[in-house]
């Protein structure tokens, strides 16, 4: 079964690029033109130097600074003008004929958008946004998906109890972890209460030697660097919950404190309340109407989905389901930013 799910992850890797690339010349030809539409949100998460590592289940999450700059600067030779987020709406609401926009988002609020990413946007003064989860700031939240790659890297094998007596998973290549990372973020995201399914994991991590709370504090920027952060007259914060958790397995109550208790703690730090929310993962099985409700309730301006897709004139119609597009850190090629940009590859989805 290892075997089978990573040639199943080689083939959907093979066909993205695929598409990417028809995108690319599609987009070069000036075919498909109007997927373009005026301009798209990109979402970051990591940016660092890359480290090599045999197992690295992120990956995806992780871009590096020189790719972020080359992005950047392909972008601009394309004609786009970079805006921030929350002055997307007035600055299209005013657009001339032709003119493109992209504004770039960073999730999770990590230390390492403030050391490596920050300097790549202020050298070209471009706006950006990061959107904080204060849970993890403040170091009251593990970052389970980290957690779980740190277990993996560690453990031998793993003992676990998903509820029908404990399983063992053995560890000992690089296959047989990605299988095991794939079955306990199905029990995280899917099949249990996911606090319930984190406090769990939690404990199988320091069962180890492994602290969830300090990888949280080696990866996170605590407040006095969020303080530091927005100083930045280019840099915003946006909230992004307090815990991390899909929203739309929560109850009402639930999905409402997170929503605004995440925008009155960011507020304590930074002086105002935010304008701007990310729903956490952001997919159609985290975010449902009802968190399009609640945003618009609790007074964000603007929230986005990871629903991929362009922008149009009409999408601030509902501004709390905004697309984005994801620098994805497995295809970190210039020409990539492009072809996503077109609208092609979420034009032909569709279809």
């Amino acid at each position: 079964m290892p075997i089978r799910n990573v040639m199943r992850q080689g083939l959907k890797r093979a066909v993205i690029t695929g598409g990417l690339e028809f995108a690319h010349f599609a987009g070069r030809a000036g075919l498909m033109a109007t997927a373009r539409g005026m301009g798209a949100i990109f979402t970051l998460h990591h940016v660092r130097p890359k480290l090599p590592q045999a197992f690295d289940p992120n990956a995806h999450l992780e871009i590096t600074p020189e790719f972020l700059e080359a992005a950047i600067e392909h972008l601009r030779e394309e004609g786009y003008q970079f805006v921030a987020l929350a002055d997307l709406p007035a600055r299209l609401a005013i657009a001339r004929a032709g003119e493109r926009f992209a504004a770039f988002t960073l999730d999770d609020g990590y230390r390492n958008n403030a050391m490596h990413a920050q300097p790549v946007f202020t050298r070209h003064k471009v706006p950006f946004t990061v959107f904080v989860a204060p849970g993890f700031c403040c170091k009251t939240h593990g970052i389970w998906w980290e957690t779980l790659t740190e277990l993996l890297r560690a453990a031998p094998h793993l003992e676990f109890d998903f509820g029908t007596g404990p399983v063992t998973m053995p560890l000992a290549t690089p296959f047989q972890k990605q299988a095991a990372f794939n079955r306990m973020t199905r029990f995280v995201q899917v099949e249990t209460d996911e606090a319930t399914a984190i406090e769990k994991l939690d404990a199988a991590a320091k069962a180890h030697g492994i602290d969830p709370m300090m990888i949280t504090e080696r990866l996170v920027m605590r407040e006095p660097e969020l303080k530091s952060l927005v100083l930045n007259p280019l840099a915003s914060i946006g909230a992004h919950t307090v815990s991390h958790r899909s929203l739309a397995r929560l109850s009402d109550e639930e999905a409402r404190r997170e929503m605004n208790e995440s925008a009155d703690r960011i507020a304590a730090i930074i002086g105002h309340r935010p304008e701007t929310f990310a729903y956490p993962y952001g997919n159609n099985a985290a975010v449902s109407p009802r968190e399009h409700r609640l945003a618009k309730e609790l007074g964000f301006r603007l929230a986005v989905t990871t629903d991929p897709g362009t922008l149009s004139a009409r999408s601030f119609d509902t501004p709390t389901t905004l697309p984005r597009i994801s620098l994805n850190g497995l295809y970190q090629k210039p020409k990539y930013v492009g072809a996503l940009a077109s609208g092609i590859p979420f034009r032909l989805l569709r279809r």
